[in-house]
């Protein structure tokens, strides 16, 4: 089943923000979570079409270089999403590149909508630590129930790893860290010795 499906048959409650790669955009996927009071934040595609209906004013000297009120005028994506969105352009000087983010959140700052697009980043790293570290890579099950507690376990184990880490007088990468206790498993360590 394809990310974007798997995401259709997810539910949310109002107010949450859901944040997605613009890979990943479904403009009939957007209307249907605006209706439900469920707000997104993604990176517009180049090749949408679109209408300014509304700009905001932008102070100078601001990373926001335009804050516009849209609506999408392709030839699907306005019939899936027929509700004014909004579309912040975005300098980002650290990678000196203009960055075009789409959400429906009116009211949050255009920093913070920058800001919220790029603890994604955070959130996947965070994700990726147990597929690397503790080698998990295929599910035991297919349940719903095996799935979940699989990923809570491991969850659970990558969090106390971090504590030990940030804990070690050593400045241990995650990966040595679990090697070192790997190869420790079945013997007697102090491990704040």
């Amino acid at each position: 089943m394809s990310d974007i499906k798997v995401a259709r048959l997810l539910s949310f409650e109002p107010g949450t923000i859901v944040v997605d790669d613009r890979g990943y955009n479904d403009y009939g996927l957007f209307g249907k979570w605006t209706a439900q009071g469920i707000f997104f934040v993604t990176r517009m595609k180049d090749n949408a079409l679109y209408e300014v209906v509304e700009v905001q004013e932008v102070p100078q000297r601001s990373p926001r270089q335009k804050d516009e009120i849209i609506r999408l005028t392709g030839l699907n994506t306005a019939e899936k999403c027929p509700t004014v969105l909004r579309r912040i352009e975005f300098y980002d000087a650290e990678k000196d590149r203009t960055l075009v983010f789409l959400t429906n959140n009116m009211k949050l700052g255009a920093t913070t909508i920058a800001a919220i697009y790029k603890d994604r980043l955070q959130i996947e790293l965070f994700f990726k630590a147990p597929k690397q570290n503790l080698k998990m890579k295929t599910f035991v099950g297919t349940s719903p129930n095996v799935v979940k507690t699989q990923i809570w376990t491991a969850l659970i184990a990558i969090l106390i790893l971090r504590y030990l880490q940030l804990r070690s007088r050593f400045n241990w990468s995650l990966s040595n860290l679990v090697a070192f206790l790997r190869m420790n498993l079945f013997t007697h360590q102090d491990l704040w010795a």
